[in-house]
């Protein structure tokens, strides 16, 4: 890694300030830096300006809602997250999540918002400087063809975030402030399958806060498979939610991680209504199968991605589906 470049911080102190800074060209949020800073150090961006958010009043607040949900600021450090007793008590697969994130010292530092904003990664991007020269760089930066997909006019690089799945099987909503004003999406809507863009922010608009509802009858859980059992991020990663109704599934909710450019909600009203068995699960698999796009962007064989994404799926649904507190309990 290399030294960074010369740049200026600026340290806004309200949000309408922070909207001010991140307006002007060349300037980029900083939360923990967990993600940026070692990106900048490889070449792999030379922003004018970081806007580091820390001093925002309330930026780093859990807050009850009057409904019995959860106000996360996304200052809010994934350690927090992980080990706060509300989270814990009421969202156990979201703290679940959290605390899968890389190691303790990272997750001490990254912020909730940080970890949803993260960069998509690619093994012909995350490389340094020179290496990158020599391949005559890439799609996603001062490059013009993807290495994964040559005739792609798009960037193929993966989200790698384990939050995220979590938050939106959760039906969580994200608080954005820019130069327009201030508005609340449904979190998946944060996200745009194109490695390059990554997310749907304009100019000037960052993430302020993540809006959590009661949970309600749902039961949910997230799991990922990595090569080692800390630190990696997911090789592929999963999150399911359900609602069951007696015999029958009363609601169901999947999204996956790891393997696409976004986090993507999978299609699962097919099953609503339906008794979890055989064919169910056999049905799930192949939602997951039709959802995902695998490329060769990690370590790890697409084959092996594709797999496993769908074992873990119809293990998390039947794990929901029986009642199994392990399913979604936090182990850390």
């Amino acid at each position: 890694m290399n030294a960074l470049h010369d740049l200026q911080l600026v340290r806004p102190s309200s949000i309408d300030d922070a909207v001010r800074a991140l307006g002007e060209d060349g300037a980029r949020p900083l939360a923990g830096g967990t993600d940026l800073l070692p990106n900048l150090r490889r070449g792999l961006g030379e922003p004018r300006t970081l806007v580091d958010l820390s001093a925002i009043a309330g930026i780093a607040a859990i807050e009850a809602g009057a409904d019995g949900g959860l106000r996360l600021g996304a200052g809010v450090t994934l350690a927090t997250l992980a080990t706060d007793a509300r989270v814990r008590g009421g969202w156990p697969a979201l703290a679940h999540a959290a605390g899968l994130v890389a190691g303790p010292t990272h997750r001490a530092t990254a912020t909730l918002g940080g970890n949803l904003c993260q960069d998509t990664r690619c093994i012909f991007y995350n490389q340094s400087d020179w290496w990158r020269a020599g391949n005559g760089y890439c799609l996603k930066y001062r490059g013009d063809k993807c290495h994964v997909v040559v005739k792609s006019d798009r960037c193929y690089a993966t989200y790698h975030g384990d939050v995220a799945p979590a938050l939106i099987v959760l039906g969580a909503k994200a608080e954005i402030a820019g130069p327009g004003g201030r508005r609340t999406i449904p979190l998946a809507e944060l996200f745009v399958e194109d490695g390059a863009r990554r997310l749907t922010l304009e100019a000037g608009e960052w993430l302020t806060a993540v809006v959590v509802p009661p949970p309600g009858r749902w039961r949910a859980a997230y799991e990922k498979a990595r090569v080692r059992d800390a630190v990696d991020f997911p090789l592929a990663g999963v999150a399911v939610a359900m609602a069951r109704d007696g015999d029958r599934i009363a609601g169901l909710r999947v999204v996956i991680t790891g393997t696409n450019s976004a986090p993507l909600v999978v299609p699962t009203g097919a099953l609503v209504g339906a008794v979890w068995d055989a064919a169910a699960a056999q049905a799930l698999e192949k939602a997951v199968r039709a959802t995902s796009n695998v490329l060769a962007t990690t370590v790890a064989t697409v084959r092996y991605r594709r797999r496993v994404l769908q074992a873990l799926t119809r293990k998390l649904a039947g794990a929901l589906w029986s009642g199994s507190d392990r399913a979604a309990t936090p182990t850390r």
